[in-house]
């Protein structure tokens, strides 16, 4: 009897861990049974691979949720740390001032930058090559024996390279043209460039120079108890004052050198600018944050604390900056711009005023002091609620007059576009000035005033403008030009706005300034008005004219022949 074959395949999967031995004396259904179970075992695994996925998907981004719940938990918490710190801050507007020295430290003040601008690099020049001669061995022919013996051959050798010398000799002479033209070039460049270097560094040098003079100069005029030096000095210190960044930072001093008081008018804060949040709060079922405010009342009570504080803050910060005892009294006039609820129009009014003479202000212990009490106390006028913005009269109002203002007279009306401002009479001009910026202020309750025709301090105009971010009190110059205004007039409005101590200065001329004159005032507190921009500002207040320089150099130059004719 015969045996009968037997045929077996040992099938296993590594994934699912599964193995199986298939048996059978059909070699075909044997190969098939074991396809067939990897197909089977092959499904199962991407099922499984699949769900697995599909977990670890799930898995993941319940991980991110509760990672993104835990960060806004942290982002909330974060917030309502800010929000506490920035009213703790309001509430201690007094104390930070105790443990700051409000005296000026003037050799802080002095620019004592170095020029940082790179000097110019010397490149190497480009070396001249050698220059070929008759003599050099590539130029000696190689003789055989053959050219030894036919005297033609050699002399044809010898006539080729003496050729080949003088066209390489032309070649380097071409060469050596080209490179010591690009040599005289970068030494040409690298001098310009040095001088220029050189120019911008006397420059920078000179004018740090004459800010560190000036700076001086206020300190030797402050000490020699100089007026309008120590209101300066006073303006420095109120701007050395830190406070939030919503903070108006706008005020206007005067002082009295006879009676030694010094009258500040400070523009305080609207309440509407105060934070207000108290906490922050994140709400994982809503994926939202929500935020708790101050109450009404908790506004209005932090608001009103806040402006006692600053009041007497003021005062502390001048009286002890006060080293050379210049000031017996201070008057602080607080004022506050909002709109009037119930016209809708904007609104200038100061709610409180306080005077404090110097002795009965330093007994006080600020850091044990109910700021309220304490303005009370010392016969502060306002309201009992300040955040009413109820307007009461200053204990002493500032004096915005100066000796040098004369009346002004309008211009602009009388004018058309046939008219030439730059021959127009510089006191007719000086008033037309005044006039186009009395319409560009007095929108906003701001007044211009001229100066005398001597024009004492160097000053044509002056504006007062209460806008709380570009308000203050601004110089104006007015030059009549035919020819271009050059960086001299720019410094001496630059000069001339420091001394007033004007927050900026604005020059007008009829015809255009210089590239030094504009690089002068880049960066500083000053507004350069060209004669386009002139007659732009005159058409936007409803008036024309025209600005005809070679007209105006002409008669200029006819006025000044008859002159020297005379």
């Amino acid at each position: 009897m015969a045996t009968r074959r037997v045929y077996e395949i040992e099938v296993s999967h590594k994934g699912l861990n599964k193995y199986r031995h298939i048996r059978g004396t059909d070699r075909y259904v044997v190969e098939q049974k074991a396809a067939m179970q990897k197909r089977q075992w092959d499904e199962q695994w991407g099922k499984k691979i699949q769900v697995e996925q599909i977990a670890d998907q799930k898995r993941r981004e319940r991980e991110s949720i509760i990672q993104t719940k835990e960060a806004n938990k942290e982002l909330a918490s974060t917030k309502t740390e800010e929000a506490k710190k920035a009213l703790l801050s309001l509430q201690q507007t007094l104390q930070f001032t105790l443990a700051v020295d409000d005296r000026i430290e003037w050799d802080s003040l002095l620019d004592k930058s170095i020029f940082s601008d790179p000097k110019p690099i010397v490149i190497k020049s480009k070396a001249v090559p050698a220059e070929p001669k008759l003599s050099d061995a590539a130029y000696q022919p190689r003789l055989n024996f053959i050219d030894k013996i036919l005297s033609g051959r050699m002399a044809s050798k010898k006539q080729e390279l003496i050729k080949q010398y003088y066209n390489d000799h032309k070649l380097w002479t071409e060469e050596k043209e080209k490179i010591l033209a690009t040599n005289r070039a970068a030494a040409e460049n690298l001098v310009m460039k040095t001088k220029e270097w050189e120019r911008r560094k006397y420059q920078f040098e000179k004018d740090q120079r004459m800010r560190n003079e000036k700076i001086m100069e206020h300190k030797r005029n402050y000490f020699a108890g100089n007026p309008d030096a120590i209101t300066d000095y006073c303006e420095l210190v109120l701007s050395h004052s830190q406070y939030p960044d919503f903070f108006p930072r706008e005020w206007d001093i005067q002082y009295n050198p006879e009676s030694k008081i010094l009258v500040i008018d400070y523009s305080l804060p609207n309440k509407d600018d105060l934070p207000t949040i108290k906490a922050v709060k994140y709400i994982a079922s809503q994926d939202d944050f929500s935020e708790t405010h101050l109450t009404p009342v908790e506004l209005s009570s932090l608001y009103d604390d806040l402006l006692y504080q600053i009041c007497l803050r003021t005062i502390h910060e001048i009286y002890e900056a006060d080293v050379i005892n210049a000031i017996a009294s201070v008057v602080f006039n607080g004022w506050v711009n909002s709109i009037d609820k119930a016209t809708g129009n904007f609104v200038n009014a100061c709610i409180m005023s306080m005077q404090a003479s110097k002795d009965e202000f330093l007994a006080i212990n600020l850091a044990k002091v109910d700021p309220k009490t304490c303005f009370k106390q010392l016969k502060g006028v306002g309201s009992s609620k300040l955040h009413g913005l109820s307007p009461i009269a200053p204990i002493i109002s500032l004096d915005k007059e100066d000796k040098r203002f004369v009346a002004a007279y309008d211009v602009a009306d009388s004018i058309n576009d046939s008219d030439n401002l730059a021959t127009m009479d510089w006191q007719d001009f000086e008033h037309l000035i005044r006039e186009m910026f009395h319409k560009e202020f007095s929108a906003s309750g701001g007044e211009v005033k001229i100066t005398q025709a001597s024009r004492d301090g160097g000053v044509d105009a002056v504006a007062f403008d209460p806008d709380p971010i570009r308000g203050g009190k601004i110089v104006i110059q007015a030059k009549r030009y035919a020819n271009v205004v050059g960086v001299s007039a720019v410094r001496d409005l630059y000069g001339t706005t420091m001394n007033e101590g004007a927050t900026k200065g604005i020059l007008v001329t009829t015809s255009d300034y210089g590239p030094d004159a504009y690089e002068f005032a880049r960066g500083k507190p000053l507004t350069l008005l060209n004669g386009a921009n002139l007659l732009h500002l005159l058409e936007k207040h409803g008036h024309k004219a025209k600005i005809d320089l070679k007209e105006a150099k002409k008669l200029n130059s006819e006025l000044l022949k008859s002159k020297n004719d005379q």
